[in-house]
């Protein structure tokens, strides 16, 4: 009988260490991730890889730089407009598919990170030609960028329109 019980204490040990050393592995895992922070450099990536995307019609890479929450608010001439994430996809395809030779710049400026967020000053020039006319779109907007999986996505705008 003692030995049995021996035996039911030792399983019951493991088990606790197994149980133990699971909590102290998930603990370092959470304890790493929230240790993740915005860096400049992130920001600075975002705006590269959005500049190959759009200047490429890239729908799908564009969508992976905006957060699915993600509210986008353009004025112009005094009217506001604001947009979710699937709503400025649509927008954004709906131009490419009326136009050509679609052009995208970006800069990014005044950037300030605190913890998985940067909020920064972006000017994006859009020019293209409709209707056999060129046009161009300068939207300056105040940004405010979050980390997710390592890179920075869009999640808020707040963007003046001027069309040249």
């Amino acid at each position: 009988m003692k030995r049995l019980w021996d035996k039911s204490l030792l399983a019951l040990l493991i088990k606790s260490s197994s149980v133990a050393a699971a909590a102290v592995l998930a603990s370092t895992v959470s304890i790493s991730a929230q240790a993740a922070t915005m860096t400049e450099a992130l920001v600075q990536n975002y705006a590269s890889s959005m500049k190959a995307s759009a200047n490429n019609k890239n729908i799908s890479q564009v969508s992976r730089l905006v957060a699915d929450d993600a509210l986008i608010s353009l004025s112009r001439k005094g009217k506001t407009t604001s947009l979710d994430k699937d709503a400025y996809l649509k927008l954004l395809q709906n131009s490419w598919n009326q136009t050509s030779n679609y052009r995208y710049d970006i800069t990014i400026d005044n950037i300030v990170t605190t913890g998985e967020q940067a909020r920064a000053n972006v000017t994006t020039t859009e020019s293209w030609v409709k209707d056999g006319k060129d046009v161009s779109f300068v939207t300056n907007s105040r940004v405010t960028l979050t980390l997710s999986t390592g890179n920075a996505l869009l999640l808020r705008a707040v963007s003046q329109v001027t069309i040249n």
